[in-house]
């Protein structure tokens, strides 16, 4: 069975972050959460980075806000795909530092990266990459598709 880390800088992140664990969880994957803030506990990144592939998991999603290092650093480390989610921090500006911060990676160290406070892409986007090779995964994201297609359907049914 597959499992998605979700790694936060901080506590504040989790009500941003919660989309991604909940997507995911519809989607029976399983996640561990945890808070590894970049600047705070550097020797916990590098120990998680360096093992999540030892553990278990399929992908990282790493939200972060300000500076928003933390997907960077996490992608230097891990053989792992890493999905970041920018979030927009008490001491964001507008979001944009964490954007930019989150997107700009030099050359071989990819990070994908997810709209600001995009947490929810980003779950589906982890569930993608392991539907990718698990057909039981697969079949709920076209389920799942194929509801947004029938909510268009019914708001637009519903305006005539």
């Amino acid at each position: 069975m597959s499992k998605v880390g979700i790694i936060m800088g901080s506590k504040s992140d989790l009500p941003v972050m919660q989309d991604a664990i909940d997507i995911l969880k519809g989607f029976d994957i399983a996640v561990e959460v945890d808070i590894v803030s970049a600047h705070r506990t550097p020797e916990k990144l590098f120990d998680y980075g360096k093992h999540a592939h030892t553990k278990g998991f399929s992908v990282i999603i790493a939200g972060a806000g300000g500076a928003a290092h933390l997907p960077g650093m996490i992608a230097s480390l891990s053989p792992l795909p890493v999905i970041g989610v920018p979030i927009k921090s008490s001491n964001s500006i507008d979001g944009w530092d964490s954007i930019l911060s989150i997107l700009q990676m030099p050359g071989g160290v990819p990070v994908a990266t997810v709209a600001l406070n995009g947490a929810k892409n980003a779950g589906i986007l982890a569930a993608q990459i392991i539907g990718s090779s698990d057909s039981s995964v697969l079949d709920k994201i076209l389920t799942y598709k194929d509801g947004l297609k029938q909510m268009v359907i019914k708001s637009a049914n519903d305006l005539k």
